[in-house]
């Protein structure tokens, strides 16, 4: 068998829940300062589920619309992968739940499992599905990587970095967005920067400053490694560094971070740059030239000075990316995913060929991977793929707004709600999305049962 070509993103699905709350309208509600969420974060509204909603439904819904909307019949799907941190039971996987899908058209042979830590699963199963089709075990069929997760925090400074939602993506060969072979740059290490020990709450145990250090430093890394990867790839070819990619996605805890995050990439290209060339390169930053990097991670002078000096970069090739993480929040490992399907809706086929897109994938305890994605100049391959995310503005705006207090009430009625067995949800079916899964019901021995509004 030849070696397979271009693998990469053939297609991508996105779902978000039906209801949002205002964060504008949140922060009154809470008490806080006007802007602490808007600016102070850069969230604008926060989707949210209620006892409807699960893993297992958000995941049937995507994965339903994907195969759907691309004519896709499931014997194509040789490799089915999920990503989430949304844990509802310790032994049986949600691959398995949706063999749903695939068993009535007797497809039972479908590799892959899920993969947990934080909000990296995602990632890691887009690597194992594009490592499947590159390797001796590919039988020509297509992948199918799904991220899905619910993140609820409880009342407190974080409940506004919450969100939910699920990306699923077609991977193979000869896709228009290209997973570039040899340039992937991991970091790992232990870390207690956010975690879920208490297996009973849908709550995790989080340490806010420790975990953006942790954040910031694998992007360091990470960064850092690629661009020695790339350089040893292609010795003859200018420097590396940010002005080699066209645009520069993040995963987003919430917005304002990954704003810090590409002028973090500046900062490690002024201490990558030879001392007899920075000020040229970086004029008046003279100041900053006693420091070491690991000294400048809550350094206000110098997170100042590099948001400032990058900010027209961070609108030229990050912004656009944000859109979806401002209208819905952080969906944990579909994050970085639904930056990548927000870059893709605010372009067009003939300002995106070609292009050369960075990701940036990070999961708490810590997980890290940046890579890079070549976007075909095929305008006729990738235009499909565009046509197919055409609905995603329209439906941002087909939610219904929720006041703060019910926001409050039903995330009330999912915490005691959660594990209990039997239980009859209470959340309104008629305000899900058409061709919504929910939960139905859930009996004595905590065996989940679906059904799907009509579409």
């Amino acid at each position: 068998m030849a070696w397979p070509q271009n693998v990469g993103i053939l297609g991508i699905e996105l779902f978000f829940p039906s209801l949002y709350v205002d964060q504008t309208e949140l922060e009154a509600f809470d008490g806080v300062s006007a802007g602490k969420y808007t600016i102070g974060l850069g969230q604008k509204r926060m989707g949210f589920c209620t006892d409807r909603e699960d893993i297992n439904s958000l995941c049937l819904t995507v994965v339903s619309n994907l195969l759907e909307r691309h004519g896709i019949p499931p014997a194509r799907i040789g490799r089915l992968e999920v990503g989430t941190e949304t844990i509802i039971d310790k032994s049986k996987s949600v691959k398995s739940v949706l063999m749903q899908l695939f068993t009535p058209h007797g497809v039972t042979d479908l590799e892959g499992i899920d993969t947990t830590n934080a909000c990296y699963g995602g990632t890691a199963a887009l690597f194992n599905a594009v490592n499947w089709v590159e390797s001796s075990s590919w039988n020509g069929r297509l992948a199918l990587v799904v991220c899905g997760d619910i993140a609820v925090y409880a009342k407190g400074s974080a409940r506004p970095t919450g969100g939910a939602g699920a990306v699923a993506m077609l991977v193979g060969p000869n896709a228009p967005l290209v997973l570039d072979r040899g340039l992937r740059a991991i970091y790992m290490k232990h870390a207690y920067d956010f975690y879920k020990p208490d297996l009973s709450s849908e709550y995790p145990t989080v340490d806010g400053k420790l975990s953006i250090q942790c954040y910031l430093n694998a992007l360091d890394n990470c960064y850092q490694l690629y661009c020695e990867k790339a350089r040893a790839l292609q010795p003859n070819s200018p420097a590396v560094g940010l002005d080699a990619f066209d645009a520069v996605l993040f995963h987003t805890p919430f917005c304002k971070l990954v704003q810090k995050s590409l002028a973090r990439i500046g900062v490690n290209d002024y201490f990558m740059t030879p001392p007899s060339r920075r000020l040229v390169r970086f004029p008046g930053f003279e100041k900053f030239e006693q420091l070491a990097l690991e000294d400048t991670y809550f350094d206000k002078d110098v997170e100042k000075a590099f948001m400032s000096y990058y900010d027209d970069v961070f609108k030229a090739k990050t912004a656009k990316s944000l859109l979806i993480a401002s209208q819905v929040g952080n969906m944990y490992t579909p994050s970085l995913y639904s930056g990548l399907i927000s870059y893709l809706i605010t372009g067009t086929a003939e300002s995106l060929k070609g292009r050369k897109v960075a990701l940036f994938s990070y999961g708490s305890g810590l997980a890290s991977t940046l890579y890079s994605i070549s976007v075909t100049n095929d305008v006729e391959l990738l235009q499909p793929m565009l046509d197919k995310l055409s609905d995603v503005l329209p439906k941002l705006e087909k939610r219904q707004k929720v006041s703060p207090k019910e926001f409050s009430d039903i995330l009330e009625i999912r915490e005691q709600n959660n594990h209990k067995a039997p239980l009859e949800p209470s959340g309104a079916v008629d305000r899900l999305f058409p061709g919504t899964f929910f939960l139905k019901s859930i009996d004595q021995m905590h065996r989940r049962q679906y059904d799907r509004v009509p579409k």
